[in-house]
């Protein structure tokens, strides 16, 4: 591929863009270029969203207090109402030290949002495991050292519970013919769809907190870029019908995870390092994704095939954007202009990934979906995958997309003539071959009788009379008429004949063979 092409491609999704969408810059907030040596966060982009009212001191002097520098920025901004979703770290309090500077600047997020007293502040890890942590020095806010917050737990597992439950799961796949009793047994014990519940009542928690409550919230996990990522990138699914089209959905992704630092080639095995260090965190993002898809059949741009996509290629390094761990690091191994992007090979296959069902992202807004434990089910599709015995000879899916496919060339054919049908009492031209073209387009995918197509006449093309007229079932002629009183070539007749009004029709001379005129 030249160069210009690849420079293209990995232009093709703009963080900055999406930001300008949600209305940033505005009054509360502003992109900052303050870490753009990187000397704020090595693992954050260089431009970040952040309150107007903080100060470059408080940026800086809250990067001091959180993990690994990662102070709180704007993950989502909900025009409605102001509310705001932020991510950072988590703080180095150990049991009582405290930074004035992350202070003012969470103060500075609650105040962004002045249709709100409070703001939340979501620990997405379990309380124990946070407890642990301030006793090597890190933790969690003090509720009484910040003004108007309101603290919660979420209580989503650590990397290596993860690790773990996925590889119970994938044991239970690999059965061969267990019995019903030893497969639910198996997935149960998994804890797999435990760990998918926790992590989609999270999302849904941030959610209704900016929809319902109209307050913003601050999330955090150890150092805010696994569980964080997890939860910013569902409460944006649920939120913005905008991610759940198939360009959103490569937004979120690259804004959510890739552009703030998830450390893909850490958690996908990449490279050779510590086995402990992988994880299937963007999996359980993926398999959320899905489990929405299930509950909302309509209100997805994509298919789940998009998400196998994405999955597969997310481990097979074919493309740049998953490699390395952050922005620095990507730019360090000049990945940009050694690989390509993922993101324009899968717009140009945007008609695979299409879902037939959408209606469009007026018809769903905000989502609210149902988290009791029945409502989550075991992707086959992906852990399964292969097994070819676990899927329906014929996929749903695949008929859909072929019956999209027959009306776009239907719609393609009836366009072509109309475009030849004259003005009133103007000539007709290929009458024959259009109507012949229609009625030769096969259906692919449905063998529903179908009136005018060769299943009707068995194998063998319609007749043409004189007339212009193609003759159905009962003989009853369907005309072809001009401009004036027009029906459609391919409507079907009601079956009414009483109610029909018959137009007489005749043939002109040999001079002007071929064109059907009224008679006069």
């Amino acid at each position: 591929m030249p160069k210009e092409n690849r420079e293209v491609g990995w232009k093709l999704i703009d963080v900055t863009v999406d930001y300008q969408r949600m209305g940033i810059p505005n009054d509360y907030w502003e992109i900052t270029d303050a870490n753009k040596g990187y000397e704020v966060c090595s693992t954050y982009p260089r431009e970040l969203g952040v309150p107007k009212a903080a100060s470059r001191t408080m940026v800086l002097g809250s990067s001091k207090f959180r993990s690994r520098g990662r102070i709180p920025v704007l993950s989502y901004f909900y025009k409605e109402n102001n509310a705001a979703i932020c991510r950072c770290s988590q703080p180095l309090s150990g049991f009582s030290a405290r930074c004035l500077e992350d202070e003012q600047l969470l103060q500075a997020i609650r105040q962004a949002n002045p249709g709100s007293p409070f703001m939340y502040v979501v620990d997405t890890r379990p309380k124990l495991n946070a407890m642990a942590n301030r006793a090597a020095g890190k933790g969690y806010e003090n509720v009484d050292n910040y003004d108007n917050i309101r603290f919660k737990f979420i209580g989503i597992e650590n990397i290596h519970v993860m690790r773990s439950s996925l590889q119970k799961l994938l044991e239970v796949c690999e059965t061969r013919s267990p019995s019903m009793s030893d497969f639910l047994t198996g997935l149960e014990s998994s804890g797999w769809l435990r760990h998918i519940k926790a992590v989609m009542d999270a999302g849904v928690f941030l959610a209704k907190a900016v929809k319902e409550e109209r307050a913003s919230v601050l999330v955090h996990c150890s150092d805010g870029w696994d569980r964080t990522a997890q939860v910013c990138s569902l409460a944006c699914l649920l939120l913005d019908p905008f991610y759940r089209t198939l360009k959103g959905f490569m937004v979120l992704i690259e804004k959510e995870w890739i552009a703030m630092g998830h450390k893909f080639s850490h958690r996908c095995g990449h490279l050779e390092g510590d086995p402990k260090e992988v994880s299937p965190v963007f999996t359980q993002f993926v398999d959320c994704t899905w489990q929405l898809m299930q509950q909302f059949p309509c209100a997805f741009d994509f298919n789940e095939r998009l998400l196998l996509e994405i999955h597969d290629h997310i481990y097979s390094c074919q493309f740049g954007n998953f490699l390395g761990t952050c922005q620095k690091d990507r730019e360090d191994l000049r990945i940009f202009e050694k690989t390509h992007s993922l993101w324009p090979f899968l717009q140009h296959r945007k008609q695979e990934f299409r879902n037939p069902l959408y209606k469009g992202c007026s018809a769903y807004k905000e989502l609210l979906p149902n988290t009791l434990p029945f409502s989550f089910q075991f992707w086959c599709g992906m852990y399964n995958r292969f097994d070819k015995g676990m899927h329906a000879k014929q996929c749903v899916l695949d008929h859909l997309l072929g019956c999209m496919s027959q009306k776009l060339e239907l719609e393609d054919a009836a366009d072509e003539l109309g475009n030849k049908l004259p003005l009133l009492d103007g000539p007709l031209t290929d009458e024959i071959s259009i109507l012949s073209k229609m009625a030769a387009v096969p259906t692919g995918c449905s063998k529903s009788p179908m009136l005018n197509t060769p299943q009707d006449y068995e194998n063998e093309p319609p007749a043409l009379v004189a007339n212009g007229t193609v003759p159905v079932e009962g003989d009853r002629p369907h005309r072809l008429k001009s401009k004036e009183g027009l029906v459609n070539p391919l409507d079907v007749p009601d079956g009414d004949s009483s109610a029909t009004t018959t137009t007489d029709w005749s043939v002109e001379s040999a001079v002007n063979a071929g064109n059907l005129q009224k008679k006069h």
